[in-house]
């Protein structure tokens, strides 16, 4: 997809406007955050597994070139075949050359954020092969020429009487008086349509929640089964994951499929969770004729032993978009990337650099949710400050900003200069607020009294009613003294 990240400012005052949008992102708030939580609370090792979570992946991560021969190796044994990719370019024509192998007119996919990011769909529509998504959630905005706004939930942003629009409009045989006002009747719907595809797909497509290493073993996580089908009935089965997927052992996995569900939506075990470990053998009832893994790079390498590395942690659960005030308010297409989000503002400087994407590491309050409820216990915070200290240290943000960070540090530097301007500031400063105590506009500050009053300071500084609530607590001791 087209990134438009640097665009972020414009596309967030457009998302708050948008009235539909905004009805839509409530149910993310609403959906999200009370299940996780009854989901953890139920779980009293919860806090405990996301240790364990945490140090698996930090393990990985510390030797992932062995990990990396090791899973190679056992999916080889296996009959399956890996394909290294370096760059996206890379993986779209490994992926490319076995649909053409196949004489593939037609994939279907599983959802997967990882295709998304290389832009396989419009890669194979371009070369006359036609994909089909189907997770319920993806078909529908792939019906709207859109991309995901959620990792978990790609159609979030989307109102139930916009799908039945989008049905009616491309579903051609869909008859006036069929009723399609439910999520149960859309779904139904929807089922009929895809399973057609199914079984006039050649290949099948998806992504990987976990590859694990002691197997050759590749894990997806799903509650709708689409994912099965789609691996199964196809000849071929063509897994395309990032390297960081890599896990020691199924025990391991176990452990982490035990935050996984809780974290993003609030289920104690999603509906499916299928391992697939090779193509058919003679004695399976059904499966590929043909088993293939790409391993996709595309900058993730370069993260190892940098200040984010810990980003490789990411299970791509949503828990941090799921709490994050920032993203409620605009979506996740504001973003203008393929990860939106907490993970997304840390993940695509990664992946893009800073010149494109620093508007997206700004786009935080620093409330710390998304730290607190990250199964893997990203730091998420502190590599958005990284990343807005690189933004500063190349001129990127504003020149407006920029000055006024420099001039506040130079009082800052000198504390008895700072305290002064402080003593004389505040005062003058409290006696324009007025009787409402509050700034609806203010000079230098437009930025924040466009939208909402700034409080104004009460007369004093922090240090002079410090001081005066400690002379307070000292006057009964002085007053016995003079008894």
């Amino acid at each position: 997809m087209e990134l438009a990240a640097k665009h972020f400012k414009a596309s967030a005052t457009k998302a708050l406007a948008d009235a539909q949008l905004q009805k839509a992102l409530g149910n993310v708030e609403k959906g999200f955050i009370g299940k996780r939580k009854k989901a953890a609370d139920a779980l009293p090792e919860f806090e405990a597994l996301r240790d364990n979570a945490r140090d698996i992946k930090n393990h990985v991560l510390a030797h992932l070139d062995l990990y990396l021969e090791e899973y190679e190796a056992k999916v080889t044994a296996s009959g399956g075949h890996v394909h290294w990719a370096e760059t996206a370019e890379d993986a779209r024509r490994i992926v490319l050359e076995i649909c053409q192998n196949a004489n593939a007119k037609t994939v279907t996919k599983g959802k997967s954020m990882i295709t998304e990011e290389i832009a396989l769909n419009d890669h194979l529509s371009a070369n006359g092969i036609e994909p089909v998504e189907t997770d319920l959630g993806e078909y529908i905005i792939q019906l709207r020429g859109e991309h995901p706004s959620h990792i978990i939930a790609p159609a979030v942003h989307l109102n139930k009487e916009q799908v039945e629009d989008d049905f009616r409009r491309v579903h051609t045989h869909l008859k006036a008086d069929r009723d399609l006002s439910e999520p149960v009747s859309l779904l139904s719907e929807a089922r009929e349509v895809l399973r057609k595809r199914y079984f006039a797909a050649d290949v099948g497509i998806t992504g990987a929640n976990f590859l694990i290493a002691e197997t050759g073993t590749s894990v997806i996580v799903t509650n709708e089964g689409n994912g099965d089908l789609t691996q199964t009935l196809g000849k071929v089965h063509v897994v395309v994951a990032s390297i960081e997927k890599i896990v020691p052992t199924l025990e391991d996995t176990a452990q982490i499929l035990r935050v996984l569900a809780r974290s993003a939506t609030g289920q104690d075990m999603s509906v499916y969770t299928t391992f697939s470990t090779g193509p058919k053998r003679e004695e399976d009832p059904d499966g590929p004729g043909e088993y293939h893994v790409v391993l996709l790079d595309n900058g993730r390498s370069s993260m190892l032993g940098t200040e984010y590395q810990d980003m490789l942690r990411c299970i791509r659960c949503g828990a941090c978009m799921n709490h994050c005030p920032v993203y409620h308010a605009v979506g996740g297409h504001a973003y203008g990337s393929v990860y939106p989000g907490p993970m997304g503002a840390v993940l695509t400087p990664s992946l893009n650099g800073i010149d494109e994407t620093g508007q997206l590491p700004n786009a935080s309050t620093f409330c710390g949710r998304c730290e607190s409820v990250c199964p893997m216990r990203i730091p998420l915070p502190k590599m958005m400050r990284h990343w807005r200290e690189r933004e500063f240290e190349r001129n990127l943000t504003p020149s407006t900003a920029r000055y006024g960070l420099k001039f506040w540090a130079f009082f800052a530097k000198r504390p008895k200069l700072y305290r002064l301007a402080a003593s004389f500031g505040m005062p003058l400063l409290s006696m324009f607020g007025g009787t409402s105590r509050r700034f609806k506009s203010l000079p230098l500050a437009g930025g924040w009294t466009r939208y909402r009053d700034l409080p104004a300071p009460e007369g004093r500084t922090f240090l002079q009613a410090w001081a005066q609530r400690e002379a307070l607590k000292q006057e009964p001791l002085n007053q016995g003294a003079g008894q």
